[in-house]
């Protein structure tokens, strides 16, 4: 019997434990597949890769002992198998797309709770990209190849180990020892470990983003990965409470970047929509903490709403300036966009003016950033206006010729609200009767002298109680079995949950005994694709 339990996921990449019998994997990890897997080598020309013609395999489906091939079958129902082996996948490293398309095909087939194992494929400059991919077990077959051909393996490539040998590159006991077979373990086992580590610390897509430069394969695959939101959205988390480094024009894709703006667009409702003013990003995070930014605020005095463009964000709304990734990203500050910048930036606010319609538009921006908004302007069919003088935003000429521009206009408080209620639930809420109370920190929604919502200052997203989840719907519901939790929600006790549902975002937890609130630690695909596994981390629980 063997069992495979998710601890921890930072998109498709994870940890978790592995239990074979009496051994446990902490993954992803290495293994001795003769140890863990012994069944595997009692069947000749069954583990070809994919691309050898069917005549060389086994003529018959194999099932191993603890371990399904992924090639010839689906998991059967009741099987106490919980890993899938994927040979020979390392043929495939040269073709990405090819390679992604088995990946992805081959990821719908089994549950989310199984490990897979890629054998002789892992490396030191490899082996976090195929994490990256979803693999969770490796070996030390392709690292002892490159000690038989004299390689010597690094994270950044493999080299002969007559030309390095004295060059001082590494101090591990196998170069003390002028052992290689030894230093290229302890290489894949230090890689592997490393890239645990940047899971768990849910930086692992800025980790991915520097490895992948070692090969041109891994950089396609990465970018093919982030062009299939069907496939690597659903894994990864709506928040994080971690900085985001947005220093590669690769960060323009993630998926934390599309969906935001995606929300934006699609969801996000804002506090009204006569005038709207364009403005620089800042530095500081949120925006409305900057020096630059307080002189706007005083200039509009809430008499626009306000739209910041920035990159890798494209547009942030003033409302929700504080939710991640918009109040959490870091980038290199050239004073240059590139043109995937400028087309990102571009396409993103021509499909917000064509939602929202605006009345007028006023771009307080300086020159290079202004021609953006007129290309977007241009392909809305939308007419703007500027207030910027000298290509300087923050000038007294500038903010005067801003504020003179809004002279006449309603003053209407921002809807912080109502506005992050829509991005997160999807749901246009009435929010005349909620008042927002206390200090940054310790912020909470009222609603007369009932608590309905307090906010998450790590995330900037809201907290609903008992009381506020009746304003929500059926939005972001979870269904569980006939029980009263004890403690969080495990996999196999739910049974519906809204498919909108991903990891970090609220929920409501419903049953025919007990009703409470609390956060995903599952996106709702794993939820009801998992056999174990904590679901939901619960604040309240509330019986009958």
């Amino acid at each position: 019997m063997s069992l495979f339990e998710r601890i921890i996921r930072d998109g498709p990449g994870r940890t978790g434990r592995y239990t074979s019998g009496k051994d446990v994997v902490a993954t992803p990890g290495i293994i001795d597949p003769k140890e863990i897997f012994p069944d595997l080598f009692n069947h000749p020309f069954a583990n070809t890769p994919p691309e050898f013609p069917d005549k060389i395999r086994s003529p018959t489906p194999i099932q191993y002992t603890g371990i399904l091939n992924a090639y010839v079958g689906e998991m059967p129902d009741g099987t106490d198998d919980a890993a899938v082996i994927v040979p020979g996948c390392h043929t495939l490293f040269e073709n990405p797309r090819r390679f992604t398309e088995l990946l992805i095909a081959l990821k719908e087939r089994f549950p989310m709770d199984t490990a897979w194992y890629a054998p002789a494929s892992a490396l030191p400059s490899n082996a976090a990209m195929l994490i990256y991919c979803g693999f969770d077990l490796f070996d030390y077959r392709a690292v002892d190849l490159m000690t038989v051909r004299g390689q010597f393996c690094t994270p950044d490539g493999e080299y002969s180990y007559d030309e390095v040998r004295d060059a001082g590159l590494c101090n591990c006991e196998g170069c003390q020892n002028h052992d290689l077979r030894l230093h290229n373990r302890m290489a894949l086992e230090r890689e592997v470990a490393t890239a645990r580590w940047f899971i768990r610390s849910h930086v692992f897509r800025e980790f991915i983003e520097k490895r992948v430069r070692n090969a041109a394969w891994q950089v396609a695959a990465m970018r093919i990965l982030d062009a299939s939101p069907a496939y690597s959205e659903p894994m990864t988390p709506i928040v994080r409470s971690t900085p985001f480094s947005a220093n590669t024009a690769d960060s323009l894709k993630r998926t934390e970047v599309t969906r935001f703006v995606d929300r934006v667009i699609d969801r996000f409702i804002p506090t009204r929509t006569d005038t709207v003013v364009l403005l620089p990003c800042s530095a500081r995070k949120p925006y409305s903490l900057s020096q630059s930014h307080r002189k706007f605020s005083y200039a509009i005095q809430n008499r626009a709403h306000e739209l910041i463009l920035t990159s890798p964000m494209g547009i942030v709304p003033r409302e929700l300036e504080a939710i991640y990734p918009a109040g959490h990203y870091d980038i290199p500050v050239t004073g240059y966009w590139d043109r995937e910048e400028r087309e990102f930036i571009a396409s993103s606010l021509a499909r917000y003016f064509a939602k929202h319609q605006f009345g007028r538009i006023i771009s307080h921006l300086d020159e290079k950033t202004h021609a953006i908004v007129e290309d977007a302007a241009t392909r809305a069919g939308v007419e703007i206006e500027s207030s910027c003088a000298n290509g300087r935003p923050t000038s007294p000429e500038s903010l005067k010729n801003l504020e003179e521009s809004l002279k006449g206009a309603r003053k209407i408080w921002p809807d912080a609200v109502r506005g992050t209620l829509s991005w997160q639930f999807d749901l246009d809420v009435d929010t005349s009767n909620l008042i927002l109370k206390g200090r940054r920190g310790r912020r909470k929604v009222m609603k007369g002298r009932n608590q309905m919502f307090s906010i998450d200052e790590t995330t900037g997203l809201l907290r609903p109680t008992m009381d506020g989840w009746e304003l929500l719907g059926d939005r972001y519901r979870v269904i569980i079995d006939d029980f009263v939790p004890q403690g969080d929600v495990l996999a196999p006790g739910i049974v519906d949950a809204d498919p909108a549902i991903r990891e970090g975002d609220e929920v409501f937890v419903t049953g025919p005994r007990a009703q409470a609130t609390g956060k995903a630690f599952m996106g709702a695909k794993e939820m009801l694709h998992s056999t174990r596994g904590i679901a939901v981390k619960l604040r309240k629980v509330k019986k009958g």
